[in-house]
């Protein structure tokens, strides 16, 4: 049996949250320009759940803006899909299973562009969403007469447009803008491209002031693993278990973040928050991108050569090995949470740990160090240098989880061959590929310096860092007597010496 609104109906297992037919009226207040899994398991979930909760009251109307794919699952699912919650909150599995009926009808770009614009139309439509991945928010001179336009900026002009002479210039006709694309500040980047690109195309003073003054372009930040379509032997079982076949089967994990940019009017409107804890409006979500940049993906990058270089090849696998998630957790609690650059009250902080804890033991997951380890360098200097640059300005003391980590990020970055300028590394005989851009330049130092003098050269990449590390007291010797013990010793033991010895 095929999900589907008819076969509703026929559905019999207990376990699995059905829509109410009342939900199926609803009108249609956002429109979302993305189908992807990211979409379909954090944003619609949330506004699923409030109209479950009778607080929200509305549907999306999705537009999928790329060539790529098509929308025949969503049509013959009549746009529902399974949300298949799995993890583990407050060090106890749980797991949910929701029919989502959030979506009311999938429009295509290519085809359907008068009907998007049609939506303009519509006076309950309050809310613009979008994830269109990273490139997706880039200037393009694009004509937004087009049919479509080519950029998902282009095409979001061109609607807003169209929504400003359908409301005559008036200020109530303004939407909330909220772009979940992973850049910093992606509200004011998604703003100005929208505003230089209105002056590109010569529209009027009055439409680009209306484009300013009744239009709220919200930044937000977005954190939650979906996985979207486990693998074929998983997904069968999980079809067993539900009972009905779903093509857009969305499995994610318990965890759920948005935090949105936004005033007093932000909040009323998005209403779904009221009924959803993961979702936080407020006008300064910092706080939010620090405990997730440091406390999450920090860790992640501090310890993703440890655990490769040591043969554990999962995060969950890191947790079930005593060393490692020793070093993970004291890594979070003594050494990271301390040093983060803002003001943070240790009780957030506390509660932010035991969360990323619960989602590194998550049974469902098969989160790769591997994968962690792409762009590793960059990764470093983004999310692991401000954190100590910000402890040597209240302390001289060496922090030794995090020098082991940096030691060991260089242990990885050790290229022994270059082929076709890919460059590998060697673990007991096999070769790994190391997917870095500094992976040429750490292969270059190697061939011609010796082991003190590549990491000097290294932590003093005044280019790179934009920092001198090497002015850090006893941070530089450290990595290299950690390098050194790394190498005598080999990872599993060298990690388990500094856990016994910082104990």
């Amino acid at each position: 049996m095929k999900l589907s609104k008819y076969n509703l109906k026929n559905i019999v297992n207990k376990n699995v949250s059905l829509p109410s037919s009342v939900i199926f009226e609803l009108p249609e207040r956002v429109i979302q320009f993305g189908t992807g899994m990211l979409l379909r398991g954090l944003p619609d979930y949330f506004i699923d759940k409030a109209n479950r909760e009778g607080v929200f009251n509305g549907r999306i109307v999705v537009v999928k803006s790329t060539s790529k794919g098509n929308t025949s699952d969503f049509e013959k699912q009549d746009c529902l899909y399974t949300i298949c919650e799995r993890g583990v909150l407050n060090g106890v599995n749980v797991e949910e299973k929701i029919i989502c009926s959030a979506i009311s009808r999938v429009l295509n770009a290519n085809s359907d562009w008068e009907e998007i614009l049609n939506c303009a139309h519509n006076p309950e439509l309050k809310i613009i969403i979008s994830n269109t991945t990273e490139m997706g928010l880039k200037l393009v001179k694009d004509d937004i007469r087009s049919r479509p336009p080519v950029s998902f900026p282009g095409k979001l002009l061109s609607f807003l447009h169209k929504r400003y002479s359908v409301f005559n210039g008036v200020n109530q006709g303004g939407l909330i803008i909220i772009p979940t694309e992973l850049l910093p500040d992606n509200g004011k980047v998604l703003e100005s491209i929208v505003l230089e690109l209105a002056h590109l195309n010569g529209l009027d003073s009055h439409f680009i002031e209306w484009l300013g003054n009744a239009n709220h372009f919200c930044g937000s930040l977005v954190d939650r693993i979906v996985i979207g379509m486990p693998p074929p032997d998983e997904r069968d079982k999980i079809y067993k278990e539900l009972g009905y076949e779903d093509g857009l089967l969305t499995v994610t994990e318990v965890y759920n973040l948005w935090a949105i940019e936004g005033v007093e009017k932000v909040k009323n409107e998005l209403s779904f928050c009221r009924v959803n804890e993961g979702v936080k409006i407020e006008q300064d979500i910092n706080i939010y991108r620090e405990l997730k940049l440091r406390l999450l993906n920090a860790t992640h990058t501090l310890s993703c050569g440890i655990s490769f270089l040591g043969r554990i090849e999962t995060v969950l696998d890191a947790m079930n090995d005593r060393e490692m998630s020793i070093f993970i957790e004291n890594l979070m609690r003594e050494e990271i949470s301390p040093a983060i650059p803002l003001d943070i009250n240790s009780e957030i902080k506390h509660a932010f740990i035991n969360s990323v804890l619960d989602r590194f033991r998550n049974p469902h997951l098969r989160h790769r160090w591997k994968t962690i380890a792409q762009n590793y360098s960059e990764k470093m200097k983004l999310r692991c240098v401000p954190v100590l640059v910000n402890h040597y300005k209240n302390s001289q003391k060496v922090l030794p989880l995090m020098t082991f980590g940096f030691a060991a990020w260089i242990h990885y970055m050790r290229a022994v061959k270059n082929e076709d300028e890919k460059y590998y590394g060697k673990l007991n005989e096999e070769y790994y590929l190391i997917e870095d851009q500094q992976a040429g330049r750490h292969f270059n130092l190697w061939q011609k310096n010796t082991q003190e003098n590549v990491i000097k050269k290294i932590l003093g990449e005044l280019d790179f860092w934009r920092i001198d590390l090497l002015g850090l007291p006893g941070f530089c010797n450290g990595v290299i007597d950690y390098f050194k013990f790394i190498n005598e010793s080999g990872m599993k033991n060298a990690l388990k010496t500094l856990i016994n010895k910082n104990l």
